[in-house]
């Protein structure tokens, strides 16, 4: 069993939660030349017009994933317009690289609203849609630094942990149902928020490039979307480890202990 495999984007009504940069406005622009149909939000109303300029099939849809009130609107919004949705992606996400020594606790509790607590928001409000219409997808876009702890990734890597583990819940529920469930896990994307990363990115892509691969993953009816695969194929495997081999591995792969205060 799979999910439905998605190969003609004409007339798909998309709605994209973080679609004002990075991955969602490049995934938005894709789509659009594919002849979807692109719900664009987030909270910068500026740079969403500015991604869905001159499109017919565009609506945008400003609001500020977390905060409750603010999604819900949106959602009222787009329900109103198209009447209904055939897949949701949330792509929001907030990063800042942190090492135990440095643990901020409002930057912390910030990452966790808007990866975690606002993607179950998002979802609070797709999933009853999907399920009346008995068909649809939901979509989130994870890291691979979920997969396990990393040096910087103090907060952040736990949120998407935390997103990946919940989209595997829910796939298990609604999977049987007829609705698509993806989890998607880019390897280094350059995009605003990876601008903070003071290292070395292998295998770094452009948000086209991730737009791309995205879309290739929705032609399959896999659970995971996940690329650059010679770099995310690497994490793998360091995920499946003992740790007793992992952790002396990636300090030496990323010279963490060298960085310690």
């Amino acid at each position: 069993m799979s999910n439905p495999a998605i190969t003609d984007w004409r007339d798909c009504r998309v709605w994209l939660l973080g679609a004002s940069s990075g991955i969602g406005a490049a995934l938005g622009s894709a789509l659009l030349q594919r002849g979807a149909r692109v719900a664009f939000s987030a909270r910068n109303a500026e740079r969403l017009h500015a991604a869905a300029v001159g499109a017919e099939r565009a609506l945008v849809l400003p609001c500020d994933a977390a905060d409750e009130d603010s999604l819900r609107g949106a959602w009222a919004t787009l329900l109103a317009t198209w009447g209904s949705v055939d897949l949701a992606i949330y792509v929001a996400a907030d990063y800042r690289p942190m090492r135990a020594w440095s643990l901020d606790l409002p930057q912390a509790r910030r990452m966790i609203d808007v990866n975690l607590v606002a993607a179950v928001a998002f979802a609070h409000c797709v999933v009853p849609q999907l399920l009346r219409q008995k068909r649809g997808q939901i979509a989130f876009v994870a890291s691979v630094a979920g997969y396990r702890g990393l040096p910087k990734s103090l907060i952040y890597g736990p949120t998407k942990a935390a997103l990946i583990n919940f989209a595997e819940a829910l796939y298990l529920d609604l999977q049987p149902l007829g609705i698509g469930v993806r989890v998607i896990n880019p390897g280094f994307v350059a995009t605003p928020l990876t601008a903070a990363n003071d290292f070395a990115m292998p295998a770094l892509l452009t948000p086209e490039q991730a737009a791309q691969a995205t879309i290739a993953g929705f032609t399959g009816g896999a659970f995971e979307i996940h690329f650059p695969k010679r770099f995310t194929r690497v994490m793998k495997l360091l995920a499946h480890l003992p740790y007793r081999l992992y952790f002396p591995l990636v300090r030496m792969l990323t010279g963490a202990g060298e960085r310690s205060p």
